[in-house]
């Protein structure tokens, strides 16, 4: 198997792994647990590395990273659509974490 067929088999394994994540959060109906900050991360990381592929011509990484930029975009708008039907429903607020906020104690 030569470099590129390498390539593209992993490339492929790598998106249909984040693929599968990301549909799994949108089919459950829940973010818990996501932190949106990833998914920025993921977006800034991912349209960094699109450039440089792009600029060095490599193009196993032009098509991944630009597959990995459209899940994190994906992502990012599913954890916001959840957390907005989170507070329609009056759910309680979360975090970061996923978490509820701590809330104060009273004595």
């Amino acid at each position: 198997m030569g470099p590129e067929a390498i390539g593209w088999f992993s490339s492929f394994v790598l998106v249909l792994t984040i693929g599968t994540q990301v549909h799994k959060q949108w089919k459950s109906g829940s973010s818990e647990g996501v932190s949106k900050w990833l998914f920025v991360g993921q977006i800034t990381a991912s349209a960094g590395f699109t450039l440089y592929s792009v600029m060095v011509h490599n193009w196993v990484f032009v098509v991944t990273n630009a597959l990995l930029l459209l899940s994190a975009i994906v992502g990012v708008f599913i954890v916001f659509r959840h957390r907005r039907a989170e507070r329609r429903r009056g759910a309680p607020q979360r975090g970061a974490e996923g978490r509820e906020p701590a809330r104060p104690v009273h004595a």
